[in-house]
Protein backbone atom coordinates (compact mmCIF):
# COMPACT_ATOMS: atom_id res chain seq x y z
CA UNK A 1 0.00 0.00 0.00
CA UNK A 2 1.14 3.42 -0.64
CA UNK A 3 0.81 6.60 1.85
CA UNK A 4 -2.07 7.96 0.26
CA UNK A 5 -4.06 4.61 0.49
CA UNK A 6 -2.50 4.12 3.75
CA UNK A 7 -3.73 8.08 5.13
CA UNK A 8 -7.24 7.14 3.50
CA UNK A 9 -7.62 4.19 5.45
CA UNK A 10 -6.58 5.22 8.46
CA UNK A 11 -9.17 8.23 7.92
CA UNK A 12 -12.00 6.28 7.15
CA UNK A 13 -11.25 3.99 10.10
CA UNK A 14 -10.83 6.62 12.69
CA UNK A 15 -14.30 8.09 11.69
CA UNK A 16 -15.87 4.09 11.34
CA UNK A 17 -14.52 4.08 14.87
CA UNK A 18 -15.35 7.35 16.16
CA UNK A 19 -18.92 6.95 14.90
CA UNK A 20 -19.14 3.40 16.69
CA UNK A 21 -18.09 4.72 20.21
CA UNK A 22 -20.61 7.88 19.98
CA UNK A 23 -23.32 5.82 19.07
CA UNK A 24 -22.90 3.03 21.49
CA UNK A 25 -19.58 3.18 23.96
CA UNK A 26 -20.19 7.03 24.82
CA UNK A 27 -16.71 7.34 26.10
CA UNK A 28 -14.25 10.47 25.01
CA UNK A 29 -13.55 10.31 21.81
CA UNK A 30 -10.08 9.48 21.65
CA UNK A 31 -10.12 7.15 24.04
CA UNK A 32 -13.49 5.67 22.69
CA UNK A 33 -11.23 5.21 19.24
CA UNK A 34 -8.63 3.33 20.72
CA UNK A 35 -10.78 1.11 22.97
CA UNK A 36 -12.79 0.39 19.76
CA UNK A 37 -9.20 -0.09 17.78
CA UNK A 38 -8.75 -2.65 20.15
CA UNK A 39 -11.45 -4.47 20.34
CA UNK A 40 -10.78 -4.49 16.60
CA UNK A 41 -7.25 -5.83 17.02
CA UNK A 42 -8.36 -8.60 19.31
CA UNK A 43 -11.18 -9.87 17.21
CA UNK A 44 -8.54 -10.07 14.54
CA UNK A 45 -6.26 -12.10 16.58
CA UNK A 46 -8.97 -14.29 17.96
CA UNK A 47 -10.33 -15.09 13.92
CA UNK A 48 -6.56 -16.03 13.15
CA UNK A 49 -6.46 -18.53 15.99
CA UNK A 50 -9.45 -20.37 14.77
CA UNK A 51 -9.02 -20.36 11.03
CA UNK A 52 -5.37 -19.68 10.54
CA UNK A 53 -5.68 -20.33 6.69
CA UNK A 54 -7.28 -17.00 6.47
CA UNK A 55 -3.62 -15.31 7.77
CA UNK A 56 -5.64 -12.11 8.16
CA UNK A 57 -3.39 -11.55 11.42
CA UNK A 58 -0.31 -11.52 9.41
CA UNK A 59 -2.23 -9.50 6.54
CA UNK A 60 -2.75 -6.81 9.22
CA UNK A 61 0.58 -6.91 10.65
CA UNK A 62 2.22 -6.26 7.70
CA UNK A 63 0.18 -3.33 7.06
CA UNK A 64 0.72 -1.93 10.66
CA UNK A 65 4.56 -2.52 10.30
CA UNK A 66 4.42 -0.88 7.09
CA UNK A 67 3.08 2.34 8.63
CA UNK A 68 6.07 2.96 10.89
CA UNK A 69 4.58 4.20 13.89
CA UNK A 70 7.52 5.59 14.94
CA UNK A 71 8.34 7.32 12.33
CA UNK A 72 5.08 8.75 11.54
CA UNK A 73 4.58 10.21 15.17
CA UNK A 74 8.04 11.19 15.55
CA UNK A 75 9.09 12.58 12.66
CA UNK A 76 5.53 13.90 11.15
CA UNK A 77 2.87 14.31 13.48
CA UNK A 78 3.96 15.36 17.20
CA UNK A 79 5.42 18.48 15.75
CA UNK A 80 1.65 19.60 14.58
CA UNK A 81 0.22 18.06 17.99
CA UNK A 82 2.34 19.68 20.33
CA UNK A 83 2.17 23.27 18.40
CA UNK A 84 -2.03 22.94 18.40
CA UNK A 85 -1.46 22.07 22.22
CA UNK A 86 1.02 25.01 22.89
CA UNK A 87 -0.87 27.51 21.07
CA UNK A 88 -4.09 27.21 23.86
CA UNK A 89 -1.75 27.93 26.76
CA UNK A 90 -1.28 31.36 27.39
CA UNK A 91 2.69 33.01 28.10
CA UNK A 92 0.79 34.88 31.21
CA UNK A 93 -0.61 31.70 32.86
CA UNK A 94 2.93 29.79 32.06
CA UNK A 95 4.68 32.92 33.80
CA UNK A 96 2.72 32.27 36.92
CA UNK A 97 3.71 28.49 37.34
CA UNK A 98 6.90 28.79 35.65
CA UNK A 99 8.88 26.98 38.76
CA UNK A 100 6.85 24.07 39.64
CA UNK A 101 6.60 23.35 35.72
CA UNK A 102 10.51 23.60 35.16
CA UNK A 103 10.82 21.40 37.72
CA UNK A 104 8.77 19.00 37.11
CA UNK A 105 9.38 18.63 33.47
CA UNK A 106 13.61 18.64 34.08
CA UNK A 107 13.93 17.00 37.88
CA UNK A 108 10.66 15.07 38.02
CA UNK A 109 11.83 13.30 34.45
CA UNK A 110 15.13 12.18 36.08
CA UNK A 111 14.24 11.57 39.21
CA UNK A 112 10.97 9.01 37.51
CA UNK A 113 13.66 7.44 34.60
CA UNK A 114 16.06 6.72 38.09
CA UNK A 115 13.09 5.19 39.79
CA UNK A 116 11.80 3.28 37.31
CA UNK A 117 15.21 2.40 35.31
CA UNK A 118 16.37 0.87 38.67
CA UNK A 119 13.21 -0.98 39.47
CA UNK A 120 12.83 -2.65 35.98
CA UNK A 121 16.53 -3.68 36.33
CA UNK A 122 15.79 -5.39 39.11
CA UNK A 123 12.33 -7.66 38.11
CA UNK A 124 13.54 -8.14 34.63
CA UNK A 125 17.52 -8.76 35.26
CA UNK A 126 18.09 -6.27 32.36
CA UNK A 127 20.83 -4.35 32.47
CA UNK A 128 20.93 -1.05 34.32
CA UNK A 129 21.52 1.11 31.37
CA UNK A 130 19.67 -0.11 29.19
CA UNK A 131 17.24 -0.50 31.75
CA UNK A 132 17.11 3.62 32.70
CA UNK A 133 16.56 4.33 28.55
CA UNK A 134 13.15 2.44 29.68
CA UNK A 135 12.62 4.90 32.08
CA UNK A 136 13.24 7.55 29.93
CA UNK A 137 10.86 6.69 27.34
CA UNK A 138 8.07 5.62 29.82
CA UNK A 139 8.67 9.12 32.01
CA UNK A 140 7.44 11.63 30.19
CA UNK A 141 3.93 12.84 30.20
CA UNK A 142 2.02 12.81 26.50
CA UNK A 143 0.46 16.22 25.92
CA UNK A 144 -2.06 14.51 23.24
CA UNK A 145 -3.22 12.43 25.81
CA UNK A 146 -3.07 15.07 29.17
CA UNK A 147 -4.54 17.78 26.80
CA UNK A 148 -7.65 15.40 25.42
CA UNK A 149 -8.46 14.81 29.30
CA UNK A 150 -8.12 18.59 30.50
CA UNK A 151 -11.18 19.38 28.29
CA UNK A 152 -13.19 17.34 29.90
CA UNK A 153 -12.34 17.81 33.48
CA UNK A 154 -12.85 21.48 33.96
CA UNK A 155 -9.54 22.13 35.97
CA UNK A 156 -8.72 25.14 38.26
CA UNK A 157 -6.85 27.15 36.07
CA UNK A 158 -3.19 27.27 37.76
CA UNK A 159 -4.01 23.40 38.18
CA UNK A 160 -4.61 23.05 34.39
CA UNK A 161 -2.01 25.27 33.63
CA UNK A 162 0.16 23.00 35.69
CA UNK A 163 -0.52 20.30 34.11
CA UNK A 164 -0.78 21.62 30.28
CA UNK A 165 3.08 23.43 30.76
CA UNK A 166 4.74 20.71 32.30
CA UNK A 167 3.19 18.04 29.92
CA UNK A 168 4.45 19.65 27.18
CA UNK A 169 7.83 20.46 28.66
CA UNK A 170 8.31 17.40 29.95
CA UNK A 171 7.57 15.29 26.35
CA UNK A 172 10.30 17.58 24.61
CA UNK A 173 12.92 16.97 28.07
CA UNK A 174 12.26 13.21 28.20
CA UNK A 175 12.89 13.07 24.56
CA UNK A 176 16.26 14.64 24.56
CA UNK A 177 17.00 12.29 27.88
CA UNK A 178 15.82 9.36 26.02
CA UNK A 179 18.44 10.35 22.64
CA UNK A 180 21.21 10.67 25.58
CA UNK A 181 20.82 7.60 27.65
CA UNK A 182 19.70 5.44 24.13
CA UNK A 183 22.99 6.89 22.87
CA UNK A 184 25.19 5.54 25.69
CA UNK A 185 23.31 2.55 26.13
CA UNK A 186 23.08 0.82 22.52
CA UNK A 187 26.83 2.80 21.71
CA UNK A 188 28.87 0.99 24.03
CA UNK A 189 27.41 -1.83 24.47
CA UNK A 190 27.65 -2.54 20.42
CA UNK A 191 31.36 -1.33 20.72
CA UNK A 192 31.64 -3.13 23.62
CA UNK A 193 33.56 0.05 25.54
CA UNK A 194 33.08 1.82 28.56
CA UNK A 195 34.61 5.47 28.21
CA UNK A 196 33.20 6.71 31.58
CA UNK A 197 33.59 10.29 32.03
CA UNK A 198 33.88 11.43 28.16
CA UNK A 199 30.73 9.35 27.57
CA UNK A 200 28.91 11.87 30.34
CA UNK A 201 30.67 14.87 29.03
CA UNK A 202 29.15 13.62 25.67
CA UNK A 203 25.88 13.46 27.28
CA UNK A 204 25.77 16.64 28.70
CA UNK A 205 26.66 18.62 25.83
CA UNK A 206 24.14 16.97 23.31
CA UNK A 207 21.64 17.64 26.48
CA UNK A 208 22.24 21.36 26.31
CA UNK A 209 22.54 21.41 22.33
CA UNK A 210 19.07 19.27 22.18
CA UNK A 211 17.11 21.11 24.84
CA UNK A 212 18.31 24.78 24.71
CA UNK A 213 18.77 24.66 20.74
CA UNK A 214 15.11 23.86 20.20
CA UNK A 215 14.00 26.23 22.21
CA UNK A 216 15.78 29.20 20.73
CA UNK A 217 15.10 27.77 17.33
CA UNK A 218 11.47 27.89 18.03
CA UNK A 219 11.34 30.91 19.45
CA UNK A 220 13.27 32.78 16.54
CA UNK A 221 11.00 31.16 14.02
CA UNK A 222 8.11 32.27 16.11
CA UNK A 223 9.07 35.69 16.60
CA UNK A 224 9.83 36.07 12.98
CA UNK A 225 6.38 34.16 12.22
CA UNK A 226 4.83 36.42 14.00
CA UNK A 227 6.51 39.93 12.29
CA UNK A 228 5.41 38.46 8.63
CA UNK A 229 1.84 37.95 10.28
CA UNK A 230 1.43 41.52 11.37
CA UNK A 231 2.24 42.71 7.79
CA UNK A 232 -0.77 41.02 6.89
CA UNK A 233 -4.12 40.83 7.16
CA UNK A 234 -5.68 37.48 5.45
CA UNK A 235 -6.78 34.72 7.59
CA UNK A 236 -6.19 31.87 5.25
CA UNK A 237 -2.79 33.26 4.74
CA UNK A 238 -2.09 33.37 8.01
CA UNK A 239 -3.71 30.07 8.61
CA UNK A 240 -0.73 28.95 5.91
CA UNK A 241 2.06 30.71 8.04
CA UNK A 242 1.21 28.82 11.30
CA UNK A 243 0.86 25.74 9.84
CA UNK A 244 4.46 26.57 7.66
CA UNK A 245 5.74 27.56 11.05
CA UNK A 246 4.74 23.84 12.52
CA UNK A 247 5.88 21.67 9.31
CA UNK A 248 8.89 23.48 8.54
CA UNK A 249 10.32 24.26 11.66
CA UNK A 250 10.03 20.78 13.03
CA UNK A 251 11.99 19.74 9.76
CA UNK A 252 14.29 22.25 10.34
CA UNK A 253 15.28 21.40 13.80
CA UNK A 254 15.53 17.65 12.93
CA UNK A 255 18.07 18.34 10.16
CA UNK A 256 19.94 20.98 12.93
CA UNK A 257 19.99 18.09 15.50
CA UNK A 258 17.95 20.39 18.29
CA UNK A 259 14.92 19.14 19.73
CA UNK A 260 12.11 19.59 17.43
CA UNK A 261 9.59 18.40 20.33
CA UNK A 262 10.99 21.39 22.31
CA UNK A 263 11.03 23.97 19.13
CA UNK A 264 7.03 22.98 18.41
CA UNK A 265 5.97 23.83 22.14
CA UNK A 266 8.10 27.40 22.13
CA UNK A 267 7.17 28.71 18.66
CA UNK A 268 3.22 27.69 19.65
CA UNK A 269 3.41 29.21 22.99
CA UNK A 270 4.95 32.47 20.96
CA UNK A 271 2.28 32.42 18.28
CA UNK A 272 -0.39 31.54 20.46
CA UNK A 273 0.22 34.48 23.20
CA UNK A 274 1.69 37.52 21.24
CA UNK A 275 0.96 36.49 17.73
CA UNK A 276 -3.09 35.82 18.61
CA UNK A 277 -2.71 39.18 20.56
CA UNK A 278 -0.32 41.47 17.99
CA UNK A 279 -0.19 40.09 14.81
CA UNK A 280 -3.85 38.82 14.28
CA UNK A 281 -7.31 40.59 13.67
CA UNK A 282 -10.64 38.97 15.48
CA UNK A 283 -10.98 37.00 12.10
CA UNK A 284 -7.85 35.50 11.87
CA UNK A 285 -7.43 34.30 15.88
CA UNK A 286 -11.07 32.68 15.14
CA UNK A 287 -9.66 31.04 12.07
CA UNK A 288 -6.20 30.05 13.02
CA UNK A 289 -7.78 28.86 16.42
CA UNK A 290 -11.13 26.39 14.76
CA UNK A 291 -7.90 25.93 12.10
CA UNK A 292 -5.35 24.01 15.13
CA UNK A 293 -8.41 22.44 16.89
CA UNK A 294 -9.48 20.54 13.96
CA UNK A 295 -6.00 19.42 13.53
CA UNK A 296 -5.57 18.36 17.25
CA UNK A 297 -8.66 16.76 16.88
CA UNK A 298 -7.73 15.13 13.57
CA UNK A 299 -4.69 13.94 13.80
CA UNK A 300 -5.66 12.96 17.87
CA UNK A 301 -7.89 10.49 16.17
CA UNK A 302 -5.43 9.06 14.14
CA UNK A 303 -2.85 8.87 16.44
CA UNK A 304 -5.41 7.09 19.08
CA UNK A 305 -6.45 4.37 16.54
CA UNK A 306 -2.63 3.86 15.71
CA UNK A 307 -2.12 2.69 19.69
CA UNK A 308 -5.12 0.49 19.31
CA UNK A 309 -3.74 -1.37 16.01
CA UNK A 310 0.13 -1.65 17.34
CA UNK A 311 -1.38 -4.45 19.33
CA UNK A 312 -0.33 -6.37 16.19
CA UNK A 313 3.91 -5.26 17.02
CA UNK A 314 3.72 -6.60 20.43
CA UNK A 315 4.99 -9.90 21.50
CA UNK A 316 1.99 -11.83 24.10
CA UNK A 317 4.71 -13.72 26.04
CA UNK A 318 3.27 -14.53 29.42
CA UNK A 319 7.01 -13.29 31.71
CA UNK A 320 6.84 -9.86 28.67
CA UNK A 321 3.53 -9.17 30.49
CA UNK A 322 4.30 -10.22 33.91
CA UNK A 323 6.31 -7.39 33.39
CA UNK A 324 4.17 -4.80 31.98
CA UNK A 325 1.77 -4.97 34.38
CA UNK A 326 4.88 -4.21 36.98
CA UNK A 327 5.67 -1.51 35.26
CA UNK A 328 2.49 0.20 35.71
CA UNK A 329 3.44 0.24 39.57
CA UNK A 330 7.13 1.46 38.20
CA UNK A 331 5.64 4.02 36.46
CA UNK A 332 3.21 5.16 39.00
CA UNK A 333 5.72 5.90 41.83
CA UNK A 334 7.67 7.47 39.45
CA UNK A 335 5.36 9.53 38.99
CA UNK A 336 4.39 10.50 42.45
CA UNK A 337 8.16 11.27 43.04
CA UNK A 338 8.19 13.80 40.13
CA UNK A 339 5.11 15.50 41.31
CA UNK A 340 5.43 15.55 45.31
CA UNK A 341 9.03 16.12 45.23
CA UNK A 342 8.69 19.39 43.23
CA UNK A 343 5.51 20.25 44.95
CA UNK A 344 7.18 19.40 48.92
CA UNK A 345 10.40 22.02 47.77
CA UNK A 346 8.27 24.45 46.87
CA UNK A 347 5.79 24.53 49.62
CA UNK A 348 7.38 26.63 51.87
CA UNK A 349 7.59 29.69 49.76
CA UNK A 350 4.07 29.04 47.46
CA UNK A 351 0.71 27.70 48.19
CA UNK A 352 -0.85 25.04 45.82
CA UNK A 353 -4.07 24.03 45.17
CA UNK A 354 -6.02 21.23 46.75
CA UNK A 355 -5.26 18.03 45.30
CA UNK A 356 -2.52 18.84 43.78
CA UNK A 357 -0.54 15.80 44.06
CA UNK A 358 -2.97 13.03 43.15
CA UNK A 359 -4.17 14.90 40.42
CA UNK A 360 -1.24 15.27 38.44
CA UNK A 361 -0.32 11.63 39.48
CA UNK A 362 -3.27 10.01 38.13
CA UNK A 363 -3.19 12.65 35.31
CA UNK A 364 0.35 12.17 34.21
CA UNK A 365 -1.03 10.13 30.97
CA UNK A 366 1.43 8.19 28.87
CA UNK A 367 0.72 7.87 25.30
CA UNK A 368 2.05 7.38 21.79
CA UNK A 369 5.28 9.38 22.03
CA UNK A 370 6.34 6.15 24.72
CA UNK A 371 5.25 3.66 21.99
CA UNK A 372 6.84 5.29 19.19
CA UNK A 373 10.47 5.72 21.35
CA UNK A 374 10.32 2.09 22.33
CA UNK A 375 9.43 1.13 18.63
CA UNK A 376 12.65 3.24 17.46
CA UNK A 377 15.34 0.80 20.07
CA UNK A 378 17.67 -1.43 17.90
CA UNK A 379 16.78 -4.70 17.68
CA UNK A 380 18.45 -6.67 20.57
CA UNK A 381 17.75 -9.31 23.34
CA UNK A 382 15.81 -6.80 25.78
CA UNK A 383 13.47 -4.76 22.44
CA UNK A 384 9.94 -7.07 22.73
CA UNK A 385 10.05 -6.89 26.84
CA UNK A 386 10.67 -3.24 26.54
CA UNK A 387 7.88 -2.87 23.88
CA UNK A 388 5.44 -4.82 25.44
CA UNK A 389 5.81 -3.36 29.15
CA UNK A 390 5.94 -0.13 27.61
CA UNK A 391 2.40 -1.09 25.34
CA UNK A 392 0.70 -2.25 28.62
CA UNK A 393 1.31 0.74 30.37
CA UNK A 394 0.35 2.96 27.62
CA UNK A 395 -2.56 1.06 27.46
CA UNK A 396 -3.57 1.31 31.28
CA UNK A 397 -2.48 4.86 31.71
CA UNK A 398 -5.44 5.92 28.65
CA UNK A 399 -8.16 3.86 29.27
CA UNK A 400 -8.15 3.31 32.91
CA UNK A 401 -6.49 6.84 34.47
CA UNK A 402 -7.69 8.98 31.17
CA UNK A 403 -11.53 7.69 32.37
CA UNK A 404 -11.27 8.15 36.04
CA UNK A 405 -9.20 11.32 36.18
CA UNK A 406 -12.36 13.51 35.60
CA UNK A 407 -13.98 12.22 38.52
CA UNK A 408 -10.73 12.10 41.18
CA UNK A 409 -10.18 16.03 40.09
CA UNK A 410 -13.44 16.77 40.91
CA UNK A 411 -13.64 14.83 43.48
CA UNK A 412 -10.35 15.90 45.55
CA UNK A 413 -9.66 19.34 43.71
CA UNK A 414 -13.47 21.19 45.37
CA UNK A 415 -11.48 23.67 47.44
CA UNK A 416 -11.29 27.31 45.47
CA UNK A 417 -8.45 27.89 43.71
CA UNK A 418 -5.46 29.36 46.40
CA UNK A 419 -2.82 30.44 43.34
Amino acid sequence: MNILQITSLLIVLAGVFGAINYLFLKLPSAIGILVVALFASFGVLIVDLIWPALEIADSARHVIIGIDFSDALLEGMLGLLLFAGALHVKLADLRAQWVPVALMATLGVGLSTLIVGVGFSWITGMPLMIALVFGSLISPTDPVAVLGVLREANLQKSLETKIAGESLFNDGVGYVVFLVLSGIAFTSASHGTDHGASELDDAAILFVQEAFGGAVLGIALGWLTFRVMRLIDDYSLEVLLTLGLAFGGYELAVALHVSAPIMAVCAGLLIGDIGTKHGMSAQTREYVDSFWKLIDEILNAVLFLLIGFEVFAIAFETHFLVAGVIAIGLALVARLAAVAVPVLMLKPFRDFSRGVVPIMTWGGLKGGISVALALSLPDGEWKPVILTATYVVVIFSIVVQGLTVAPLARKVGREPELM
